[in-house]
């Protein structure tokens, strides 16, 4: 069991106590410099018992308790879609800080909804954007910034894994409830397309103005998309293509990013997703000869960078920006209704 109720820093409830949290959100809180976990708010018991299996805090299924955490300074909210802006906003009216998974919500009305509780509650409101705290992106937002590829002119991402109606992480989280589309909101492109949209905003340092996207429901059976091919273009006039995908087996190649240029490419392997490390290997615009690039830090949780980034008050986390992102994501969900096709045998 990780000591959990070490003291000091910034006191984090957890509410939401499904794999995520589990794997991730909770070793990242617990291992930080500048936080600990105070409280876990889950209303399935099943859920709360495992991480109370795994973190020496509190637990309580009743969320006015959590919140009344004495000396609770923020919530990090791992719960599913659907249900972020009530607790967004019970958190708020609480005086809490929150980090909200993404995306935000299932409506832009509920995200706009959450922010301006934040605001009128006087405290902090960040979306849990991972991808722009694992070190490898951030050394690569370094490199664009410093010219090492010339002028950008694309982004190119795969981002993908395999998830059939039935998947389940473990025997606790057996409630697959990405592919309902009540409770996501969507499918593949709600719950993978937010992450690569915003990592490209923070690797541009610009937002991006305009999206289009397809989408498919060809291999897995419910009743969300398994697959969306999506175009962006920057402010700048970058051109960003996205694959997200339900569909495609673990063992292949799916996590991929290459950064385009006038004088080089970056290729990035293996760096999306939740876990540290990957590679960053640059290639010359003349030679074709590639050289890899050692990353600082490239052993750190990108959950561990971020909720230390949170806790120290970071301008990272920008609701404006975030509600920006979410428009562009609902935008592209319109777009990207499945054709009603045969699955694949």
């Amino acid at each position: 069991m990780v000591n959990a109720g070490k003291s000091g820093g910034m006191s984090w409830g957890i509410a939401g106590c499904g794999w995520v949290a589990r794997d991730y959100v909770g070793p990242a809180i617990a291992a930080s410099s500048n936080g600990h976990i105070a409280a876990l708010y889950d209303p399935d018991p099943a859920s709360l018992a495992a991480a109370a299996a795994l973190f020496a805090a509190p637990t309580t299924q009743d969320l006015a308790n959590f919140l009344a955490t004495p000396g609770l300074d923020a919530v990090y909210i791992a719960a599913p879609n659907h249900v972020h802006r009530p607790l967004v906003e019970a958190a708020a009216a609480a005086g809490k800080h929150v980090l909200c998974e993404k995306p935000m919500a299932t409506t832009l009305e509920d995200a706009h909804a959450m922010v301006d509780a934040c605001t009128r509650a006087g405290v902090r409101y960040g979306t849990a954007f991972d991808q722009r705290h694992h070190a490898a992106h951030q050394h690569l937002r370094t490199l664009i910034a410093t010219g090492a590829v010339g002028t950008v002119t694309a982004i190119r991402i795969v981002y993908a894994c395999w998830l059939p109606a039935g998947w389940a992480p473990d025997a606790t989280s057996t409630d697959n409830w990405r592919i309902d589309p009540a409770r996501a909101g969507g499918g593949a492109l709600m719950d993978l397309a937010p992450h690569g949209l915003d990592l490209c905003a923070y690797l541009l340092d610009e937002p991006i103005t305009r999206v289009s996207a397809m989408g498919q429901s060809r291999v897995q059976n419910y009743a969300v998309e398994d697959g969306a091919l999506l175009m962006a273009q920057s402010r700048s006039g970058v051109l960003i293509q996205l694959h997200v995908a339900y569909n495609v087996p673990d063992a292949l190649p799916r996590r991929r990013l290459e950064v385009v240029g006038t004088t080089g490419q970056i290729v990035a392997l293996d760096t999306m997703g939740q876990t540290a490390g990957g590679t960053l290997t640059v290639i010359d615009a003349n030679t074709g000869h590639g050289t890899r690039i050692a990353v600082h830090g490239d052993d750190r949780s990108p959950f561990l960078n971020q909720v230390e980034a949170f806790a120290s008050g970071s301008p990272l986390f920008n609701g404006a920006h975030d509600l920006h992102t979410m428009a562009l994501v609902l935008d592209a969900q319109r777009q990207a209704t499945p054709p009603k096709v045969p699955h694949a045998a």
